[in-house]
């Protein structure tokens, strides 16, 4: 199969760049033998022109030299521009016969004039700017080729015809998975084509068994949609437009025998209006906003999936019960109307079926799916590359997170699936599963954990809830203390760290409103409390409070004043952390973007 065929070489993208640092410019110089010109960018202004040599070099001028493996794009403020290379690569596995790499090293390069020519206003913005800047070349999960479009499933690359395949990479870029999209767009304003890079955020991964004679490769590809990206308390349910937070498509790939087999599932947050906001509580409430727009938030969503994907069986993981169940009967009575035979709804009361330990009960939820599964089928070709068969539908996943329980449900799913392809062509005995070869189930196992957190730290900041099960087949005591671990992280970061990797997410993506005009006014000045309230500030004068209390304690046998003095601090001791609970939401990291 190849899909990747290109028709024009002026197409290719650069794989290597000597990158030079002069002291009014960034000079970059193809080193991969597909140019002759060099790519020059400003430092004062960012603007970008071909040229046809270095500028003259002498000792006096010593600029930095480093390889780069490609430019991811430019981000335009009101404070400057700023571009971002790839500095590191590792190469992860292939897709479909092409080299896929993993970005390990991102750096940013300024091009900024602001700090001499600005107000203090704008070098305070440069300065928070800076701050998401370096949240921002932490990004986590960034996937690219040089080769092949990484955003398009298998069977999507199968049926798009020779004149899509020779557009540039960037042309054929499915808008929702293409992350840099909206960093690229200076590069294609400059007609920058074999700088054009299309990434995608999520995660790649291959692993080979032996079956038998026979060699069997799978490789497991996350792609995030960019729609509502964003951070696990600050990015839930969906958009009016009908993009929900944290969605994944998941397509596990076959290949044995000189056949490619291809299954693809999504998650994604409960399609309409919801919240969870911070507000120092372990699990804040959950509240559904605009009710009455929920049916037709709804129905867009589930329209586009059907676009994409065919039939759709929506498996909803999250409890009866609480605030979960609340969310669980708005989604059951939101669906309703557009249940039909191309989209199904099943809830499983995860929780209340598997509890903690016993999720090999997840039998029972197959039970019920099996017929959408085989009817709907799964993408094969034969060893001639010809399709076989299509898959006419997928699976929609969805518990609260969109994180432990579906990734342990997904991983089911796949199983199932893969063992039923390897079946149909012969690498499997007619009840044979993947549980009978010990070092493939070990694999296989691994792949799946690792997919899963994957997905999670990018969202939560933590690996994936129930990893061990997914990993090793059976729940652990370290399994359960890790995710005691993991959860204590997830509250530190919902409470403490999230609301600046949001912002710093929203300007990458181009919701940030400083990209609007260098004479923009400044932002309306926060209230009193917001401006001071901080969780540090509250803690250490709680502690301070406390320790004076006690410190009064131990005289107040000798001297009542000290008595009443520790009556005093206890008070304001009570007094702040009342203070504090009350306006929970105020003292959280919370996002200070100002939307477009």
């Amino acid at each position: 199969m190849d899909a990747a065929k290109d028709a024009n070489p002026s197409c290719k993208l650069h794989t290597r760049l000597r990158l030079w640092e002069f002291a009014d410019r960034y000079i970059f110089e193809p080193i991969d033998g597909l140019a002759d010109l060099y790519l020059s960018v400003s430092r004062a202004s960012g603007s970008m022109n071909l040229v046809e040599e270095l500028p003259p070099r002498s000792p006096s001028t010593n600029p930095k030299v480093q390889t780069v493996y490609g430019v991811i794009g430019v981000l335009k403020l009101a404070v400057g521009s700023y571009f971002f290379v790839i500095t590191d690569r590792d190469c992860v596995g292939s897709y479909l016969g092409h080299a896929i790499f993993k970005v390990t090293g991102l750096k940013v390069l300024r091009c900024n004039d602001s700090l001499t020519t600005s107000s203090e206003q704008q070098k305070k913005m440069e300065s928070e700017i800076s701050e998401l800047l370096d949240a921002a070349e932490k990004t986590m999960g960034l996937y690219f080729s040089y080769d092949i479009n990484l955003t398009l499933n298998s069977q999507s690359l199968y049926d798009v015809d020779d004149e899509f395949k020779s557009r540039p990479l960037w042309r054929q870029a499915e808008p929702r998975f293409l992350w840099n999209s909206y960093l690229l767009e200076p590069l294609i304003e400059n007609k920058l084509d074999q700088y054009l890079l299309p990434v995608i955020q999520g995660s790649f991964e291959n692993i080979q068994a032996e079956v038998g004679s026979e060699k069997v490769n799978v490789t497991l590809i996350a792609r995030r949609c960019t729609g509502r990206i964003g951070t696990r308390m600050w990015r839930r349910g969906a958009d009016s437009e009908g993009y929900a937070a944290n969605f994944v498509e998941s397509e596990q790939i076959m290949q044995s025998k000189g056949y490619t087999a291809s299954y693809v599932q999504v998650r994604g947050s409960m399609p309409f209006l919801w919240e969870q906001i911070v507000d120092l509580t372990y699990k804040p409430s959950f509240d559904v906003v605009r009710q009455e727009e929920a049916p037709s938030v709804l129905e867009r969503h589930f329209k586009d999936l059907q676009k994409k994907y065919g039939a759709v069986l929506a498996v909803d993981l999250v409890n009866t019960q609480g605030g979960e169940g609340r969310l669980h009967e708005r989604y059951a009575k939101s669906i309703e109307p557009i249940l039909s035979e191309d989209v199904r709804y099943v809830h499983f009361d995860f929780h209340r079926i598997c509890g903690h330990v016993h999720f090999e009960r997840l039998s029972q939820l197959y039970e019920q799916i099996e017929d959408y599964l085989k009817k709907h089928k799964y993408f094969l070709l034969n060893e001639k590359g010809e399709k076989i068969q299509e898959q006419l539908g997928t699976v929609r996943n969805n518990c609260i997170d969109c994180l432990d329980r579906t990734n342990v449900t997904q991983s089911m799913i796949a199983r199932r699936i893969l063992e039923s392809q390897l079946q149909q062509i012969g690498v499997f005995g007619v009840n044979d599963t993947i549980t009978k070869y010990p070092a493939f189930d070990a694999s296989y196992k691994v792949l799946w954990a690792n997919h899963g957190d994957a997905i999670s730290i990018q969202y939560s900041g933590t690996p994936a809830l129930k990893g061990d099960f997914v990993r090793y087949g059976k729940r652990s005591a370290q399994g359960i203390f890790n995710d005691l671990q993991y959860s204590l992280a997830r509250y530190y970061f919902n409470n403490f760290a999230d609301g600046t990797k949001q912002d710093a997410m929203d300007l990458l993506q181009g919701r940030y409103i400083t990209s609007v005009s260098r004479d923009m006014a400044p932002p309306a000045k926060a209230g009193f409390v917001e401006s001071y309230a901080s969780a540090r500030l509250a803690f250490a004068l709680v502690s301070g409070a406390f320790m004076f209390m006690m410190m009064s304690l131990r005289h107040a046998r000798h001297d009542a004043r000290h008595l009443l003095l520790s009556l005093l601090w206890a008070g304001l001791c009570i007094g702040i952390t009342h203070f504090v609970r009350s306006n929970g939401r105020v003292f959280t990291n919370r996002p200070r973007a100002h939307k477009l």
